[in-house]
């Protein structure tokens, strides 16, 4: 990998905690964002790239996301059953609608 290319999951920090950027698909839970990570995975047989998606409850404390944003996320300790992310940043604002 070059200096210049990022891989998609870093570490943060030395706790072990991961950071990756995905899109967000829903906004419509107080305080939660879903936000969906894709990823490229290489078929068994055939060799071809297959695209398969990931879908993660992300703690939103402000509710400053919209439909579309494309988001920077970190792995935290559990929030609730589902919820074991955080909003770090917003990378890229969705237009109004």
């Amino acid at each position: 990998m070059n200096a210049t290319e990022t891989p998609a999951v870093a570490q943060t920090d030395n706790t072990g905690s991961h950071s990756v950027v995905g899109r967000v698909v829903s906004n419509k839970m107080n305080k939660t964002i879903a936000v969906e990570i894709e990823r490229l995975v290489k078929h068994p047989r055939y060799g071809k790239y297959i695209r398969r998606t990931t879908k993660l409850l992300v703690h939103d404390e402000k509710n400053e996301t919209r439909t579309g944003d494309t988001v920077a996320i970190a792995e935290c300790r559990p929030l609730s059953r589902n919820k074991n992310w955080t909003l770090v940043s917003i990378v890229e604002r969705a237009p109004q609608p």
